[in-house]
């Protein structure tokens, strides 16, 4: 057994049978980026972390060939939160449909490279660790360690050969930490909401009577002005925590520069009522403290534009910022 290119490094001892590595430090959210030599894959459930490695046989006389299989000898302690996959040599090892979770019992192995099997041949396959998104009583952070059998058999004779021990242990084992992440996305019939390093939208042009609303925007009649209206999504996502449920909170972090023509509201429907936004993070609105993770909350964004003449009128161009907080006890 040997590393793949460009995957992870493994600690050679025990006599040349044992093979000692690690990934890492890993979230089910696969925020970050892994360690070198492993590749991670976020999924909707959850992260698939891999690496490749590589398996050479010679010395096999005509006609025998070997073939290997694996089994996790040694599980993690944890195994709800840390899975052991395997990818067979035959495949591409390079999506998570390629891996499968590797078999815990040493009688019903998980094949790695087939039946005929190979000899004066080197090939590579895929070894993975699948966290699942676990909030609540399966939540865990911290180390873990697993331990793997690769079984080497002739297929002519059907006698094992060699076996060979993948320890997930070395220097320290596998962390896995907890994670957060909200986003915002475009909601049906609403203004586009832009990703960026920040997210976007446009109200375009608005006036205090409600004339002419852009698409994606509907008009609420308020006291002195119109509230211009869009729905939006926030998409909140957390793995690990003992909580199963989270808030969230937002508010106005820098308002626009006429404040007392135009206010950001919000509400939990389209018809209202309209809340104004709170200005400094101790009076943030708080949307929700009942947030499920991977969850979608339809909410509705409202600016409200004064319909007052005089001194105070105002024209032209403006822009506010909006922070919103994640928060999971």
């Amino acid at each position: 057994m040997s590393s793949a290119p460009g995957g992870i490094a493994f600690t050679i001892g025990g006599g040349g049978n044992t093979y000692s590595s690690q990934f890492g430090v890993m979230n089910a959210l696969g925020i970050g980026a892994p360690s070198a030599g492993v590749t991670v894959i976020p999924l909707n459930n959850g992260a698939l972390y891999f690496t490749k490695y590589q398996l050479t046989m010679t010395g096999l006389p005509n006609p025998h060939l070997a073939a290997v299989t694996a089994f996790v000898n040694s599980n993690f302690s944890h195994p709800g939160a840390l899975i052991v996959q395997s990818c067979p040599s035959t495949s591409a090892c390079t999506a998570s449909g390629n891996f499968s979770a590797m078999s815990t019992v040493a009688g019903a192995p998980t094949t790695v490279v087939p039946a005929p099997g190979i000899n004066n041949q080197t090939v590579t396959a895929g070894l993975g660790i699948f966290l699942p998104d676990n909030d609540g009583a399966g939540a865990f952070t911290g180390l873990d360690t697993a331990r793997i059998t690769l079984t080497v058999t002739d297929t002519v004779n059907n006698k094992t050969l060699t076996t060979v021990e993948i320890r997930l242990d070395t220097p320290q084992g596998e962390t896995v930490q907890n994670a957060v992440r909200l986003t915002l996305a475009t909601a049906t019939g609403g203004l586009t909401v832009t990703p960026a390093s920040d997210f976007s939208m446009n109200f375009g042009n608005v006036n205090g009577l409600g004339f002419g609303p852009r698409a994606g925007l509907t008009t609420v009649a308020a006291a002195g002005g119109v509230i211009y209206s869009t729905p939006y999504l926030l998409q909140p996502v957390f793995t690990d925590f003992t909580s199963t449920t989270a808030t969230i909170r937002t508010f106005v972090s820098t308002n626009f520069a006429h404040p007392a023509i135009l206010v950001l509201r919000d509400a939990a429907a389209s018809a209202g009522p309209y809340n104004n936004i709170g200005t400094t993070a101790g009076t943030a609105t708080q949307i929700t403290n009942a947030a499920a993770d991977r969850s979608s909350i339809t909410r509705f964004l409202g600016l409200f534009v004064s319909n007052a003449n005089g001194a105070t009128v105002f024209t032209g161009s403006d822009s506010a910022t909006l922070t919103f907080t994640l928060t999971v006890p």
